[in-house]
């Protein structure tokens, strides 16, 4: 029996030393002790992790005056269409950052059509996007693609996503996401980002 006893008095030293090592500071406090040290092999307690925040301002894409679609004629003045290239489905994806930025992601497609006279090949497709607030630019991009029709075939689909646009804290609830197809640059205003 005084074996049995001593065990179930070490299982109790044992139970309440954990119980020590892995709370210090009084109840409701989060203090960083031995047991934190254990768990987290080391003195330097890991730093809070932030959740995404999905519900934030995230404008309708807007298409820029002439940008919904390139058409290359024929020779001659009165030449027929050869290609043309619209733009197909746009989408955009904002997320609320920890700091109260907004990381913005633009996803557009586009569509190469053969017209009268057109062959199959390669077509490069120009697609600009800007998120801009008023004057200010926080992305200018454009990216050329390169649509293939192979034979036999009178069209193509190609599509292109930009990542990685910051729009900072004090522009999150009033920014502005534009594409279109053409290479051109986007008017005054600091670029940013």
């Amino acid at each position: 029996m005084r074996d049995g006893l001593s065990r179930k008095a070490g299982w109790t030293l044992a139970v309440l030393g954990l119980s020590a090592l892995t709370g210090c500071g009084a109840p409701g406090e989060r203090g960083f002790g031995v047991g934190d040290m254990l768990l987290t092999a080391g003195t330097t307690q890991a730093p809070a992790q932030s959740a995404e925040i999905r519900d934030v301002y995230c404008p309708t894409v807007d298409v820029v005056d002439g940008g919904s679609a390139l058409r290359v004629r024929g020779s001659g003045e009165e030449g027929s269409i050869r290609s043309q290239v619209t733009l197909g489905e746009i989408a955009r994806e904002c997320i609320g950052q920890p700091d109260g930025s907004t990381l913005v992601k633009v996803g557009v497609e586009a569509r190469a059509l053969l017209g009268v006279g057109g062959s199959a090949g390669r077509y490069d497709v120009p697609v600009h996007i800007v998120v801009k607030d008023g004057s200010t630019i926080f992305a200018d991009r454009s990216r050329r693609l390169a649509a293939s029709i192979p034979a036999g075939q009178t069209q193509t689909t190609v599509s292109v996503i930009e990542d990685g646009i910051i729009v900072p804290p004090s522009y999150a609830n009033s920014f502005e996401i534009e594409v279109g197809l053409g290479g051109g640059r986007a008017a005054s205003g600091r670029r940013r980002g």
